[in-house]
Parts: C-alpha cells; structure tokens; sequence
C-alpha cells in the first residue's frame, strides 16, 4: 500500500506543477472557442498591424460601395443640372417618371377601385399643369416662371407616382 500512496502523491504533485507553469491550460479545456481566442497571445509587428488596418479599411469601403449602390437600386437620380435646357431637364425628368411610372403599374392591379379613382385624377391634374408649362415655354422659351412651374408639376408627378409605387 504505501506505493500506492506514494503514486497517488506523484501524481496530484505533477498535476499540481503542470497547473501552476501552465493555467491557460485549464482555460483550453474548459472553455468555449471564444476564450480560448481571447486568452491567446497576440503579438503582432508592426508591418502586420499596418497590413491588418489596410484590410479592414478595404473591406469597409467595400461594404460602403455595394450597401449604397443597392440601396439607391438603380432609381434614376432626381432633379437634373441646373444649367441643362429645358428639354434636356424635360428628358431627364421624364425618364424618371418613366422609371416610378413602370412601379406603379405593378401595384396597380392591387389597388381597389377608389385608389385608383384618386391616383387618375391627381395625374390628370398634374398632368394638365405640365402640359401647360410645356405650352407656355413652346411660346415663351426664356420663361423663367412657366420654367419653375414645369420643374414643380414634374417633381409633384414623381412624388405622386413614388406614394404610389408603395401602396
């Protein structure tokens, strides 16, 4: 019997010793992967470091590239220059209502009667009110007012036709 005792007291001094050089040893094989990463030595150079941010850097303006090109989804940009003609302003506005017009016709078939009714009748009137412009600028290019007037009812009509194109 004394060797076994004196092999029992080997053993829990060796585990004893083994503890005290090495706790992270009782870490690894208990814990999760997270702390076994977190009670790692990190020891980095500083060409390391440097390399480390660059990619982060990348990697963020990356993300920021592709994250605001789907969220602006390919929508045609609104109001066009300021120095453009009126018909280049005209073109450009229509292809954007085009674009918002191809939205609400989607959703249309959703609508119930009633909504259909209302969204008829505020573009007849908005409608009206650009054909107006249009006549009073073919008689009066250098109008400034019939100008301002055109390019409100335009964007009255994309917003008209963006409240729309959600419903």
């Amino acid at each position: 019997m004394p060797n076994e005792r004196a092999l029992w007291l080997r053993i829990s001094n060796t585990i004893e010793s083994d503890l005290a050089v090495s706790p992270r040893a009782v870490i690894k094989a208990n814990a999760g992967w997270w702390s076994r990463l977190m009670n790692q030595s990190w020891q980095l150079s500083f060409p390391r470091l440097a390399a480390s941010a660059a990619v982060i850097v990348i990697v963020v303006a990356l993300g920021t590239v592709v994250g605001v090109r789907r969220f602006q989804g390919g929508v045609p940009q609104g109001p066009p220059a300021a120095g453009s003609s009126v018909e280049e302003r005209y073109r450009q506005q229509q292809q954007v209502i085009a674009y918002w017009n191809q939205r609400v016709e989607l959703n249309k078939a959703r609508w119930n009667p009633q909504m259909r009714e209302t969204f008829d009748r505020n573009m007849s009137v908005i409608d009206a009110a650009v054909n107006d412009s249009m006549r009073q600028l073919a008689q009066n290019p250098h109008d400034g007012v019939s100008e301002d007037i055109l390019n409100a009812a335009l964007n009255d009509k994309v917003e008209l036709l963006k409240e729309f194109a959600d419903l």
